[in-house]
């Protein structure tokens, strides 16, 4: 187990932005992983997290159970899991700083271009998702996720536009992530990232990943539809410029 002071001085802020985005407030847990990544190897902050992403989602799926959209999850979930294993596949060839921008690049202009439309003279109309977009987004999604845990902002590219009740856009966020993430753990088990010293340093954090995610469920509760998808789409656009401003650095 971890035991220095600095690393949860990092570790617990990112955890409880982890729940809250867990509980709904889709994006915020994006900044997780840079606070993590300040105190520890990248690669064991990634092994730390994944078993309390997996206790959040339970948690998540628990307060969401009755509110989620089938057809989303029978297409988005066969295309994240080609997506994981081509992650896992390519891992050695593939930056995830290159990942990180062109998902950046991909929220920026998605997310400002949901914020006009719903700011427009017209209201807001719901778009059904086509098979072939869901199986792509769901590709890119499980892609993403497994090479630099980016695989939020193309599910929100592909689901978000349909418009569906706050309630059921955040449950079927909760159960596809819940797939993705045990789907991912067979992979992470090959690359050998699950050591003792981080099994027990995500055990220490449990109890915050619990009640951080209960928190992050009743914000978002009080927090009507609307408002909802504004800030969601507002999140993403900040999670764009995140991402862009870690990557392009490198990549100059």
């Amino acid at each position: 187990m971890i035991s220095d002071p600095v690393f949860y001085l990092a570790a617990i802020p990112a955890v409880i932005l982890v729940g809250l985005a867990k509980g709904g407030l889709s994006g915020i847990g994006m900044l997780a992983m840079p606070l993590m990544a300040m105190a520890v190897d990248p690669v064991m902050a990634a092994a730390i997290m994944l078993p309390i992403l997996i206790v959040q989602d339970a948690v998540a799926v628990w307060s969401y159970r009755r509110s989620w959209d089938r057809r989303n999850l029978t297409i988005l979930v066969p295309a994240a899991t080609v997506g994981i294993v081509a992650g896992y596949l390519l891992a050695a060839w593939v930056s995830d700083t290159v990942v990180e921008v062109i998902i950046g690049v991909i929220s920026i202009v998605f997310g400002l271009r949901r914020l006009v439309v719903e700011r427009g003279p017209t209201p807001a109309t719901s778009e059904r998702g086509g098979t072939a977009a869901g199986w792509f987004w769901g590709i890119v999604s499980g892609f993403t996720s497994m090479i630099a845990h980016a695989g939020g902002p193309p599910f929100q590219v592909y689901v978000m536009p349909q418009r569906l009740p706050r309630d059921v856009f955040i449950g079927t966020g909760v159960v596809f992530f819940t797939i993705v993430n045990w789907i991912k753990v067979p992979a992470y088990a090959a690359l050998g990232q699950f050591g003792s010293e981080a099994l027990l340093t995500a055990a220490v954090l449990m109890p915050i990943a619990i009640v951080s995610t209960r928190a992050g469920v009743f914000l978002v509760r009080r927090i009507d539809g609307k408002s909802f998808y504004t800030l969601v789409y507002a999140l993403l656009v900040a999670l764009g410029v995140k991402l862009l401003w870690d990557g392009l650095p490198v990549l100059l």
